[in-house]
């Protein structure tokens, strides 16, 4: 059995995760790994004082998450060991930077319809330098006093079927895949249990995916094995994380998913047969 362990799945407040790197590098010695991973959406800023304030007693995995879309299904695609200084990748995250910043826009003008009075400011100071998302909405509309919960927000305004929400700019998988291997990063699917059509899943793989996130915080015992049995079935890596965010959801701390630190081999393997 192994004596190390990973998460590879944690959100910095450079994202919609709380935690600063230093931090989440404090909160991961404290669960005693070996080894993390902070995939925040649509940025790497993390990465590089992640690796300065873990130092020799915390491996720091570069990872990052993006979002694409097949069949108005929203898929979220992790990306391992990238060049996290790779130009044309930065470049193309900016552009998604830009996106975001538009849609807060739009998200503000249907609650300001509905006689919420939050502006993008509100938001933006909340998000600071990182990667502006419908959480640090749903934190701006508790700060004013517009909800009692976060989770208020989203099922009251801002969730998908909400009358304040408004779409993201989302590339196909395979875009989003293409974009990984070009950094010679592994692509691999996010929280499977979250794909309403798991027949998407071959088509990923038709698309490129090299990995499936069999273990992670939310998965039920019979939805483990049945990614896991999947992951076999296709060929792919298996992969876990707990998808901490800090005090946005307490109730999943670092740590919480343990993965077996063989499972972070086979993922070093992988990226060594890319060149």
């Amino acid at each position: 059995m192994s004596s190390k362990f990973a998460d590879l799945h944690v959100h910095s407040h450079f994202s919609d995760g709380t935690f600063s790197p230093s931090q989440i590098v404090s909160e991961a010695k404290r669960a005693s790994l070996s080894c993390i991973s902070i995939t925040d959406h649509d940025i790497t800023d993390c990465i590089d004082p992640a690796i300065q304030a873990a130092g020799l007693d915390l491996e720091i995995l570069p990872g990052v998450e993006l979002t694409a879309e097949s069949g108005g299904q929203e898929i979220h695609i992790l990306g391992y060991l990238i060049d996290h200084h790779d130009e044309a990748f930065l470049n193309m995250l900016s552009g998604m930077q830009e996106a975001r910043v538009g849609r807060i826009y739009g998200i503000c003008k249907k609650l300001n319809e509905l006689g919420l009075a939050i502006e993008p400011q509100d938001i933006f100071d909340l998000a600071g330098k990182g990667s502006v998302g419908r959480l640090h909405v749903a934190r701006a509309l508790l700060q004013k006093g517009c909800i009692s919960s976060i989770p208020e927000a989203f099922y009251r305004y801002i969730g998908d079927k909400g009358p304040a929400y408004v779409g993201k700019l989302k590339m196909t998988p395979g875009e989003a895949v293409s974009w990984i291997i070009k950094t010679k990063g592994i692509p691999v699917l996010a929280h499977p249990y979250a794909l309403s059509d798991k027949a998407l899943i071959p088509d990923l793989v038709r698309d490129g995916i090299m990995g499936i996130e069999a273990y992670y915080a939310e998965h039920s015992d019979t939805q483990t094995g049945e990614f896991v049995s999947m992951a076999k079935k296709h060929g792919l890596l298996i992969t876990g994380g707990s998808d901490c965010h800090g005090l946005a959801k307490e109730h999943i701390c670092i740590g919480k998913v343990k993965l077996p630190y063989e499972y972070v081999e086979k993922l070093k393997e992988a990226k060594c047969r890319l060149g």
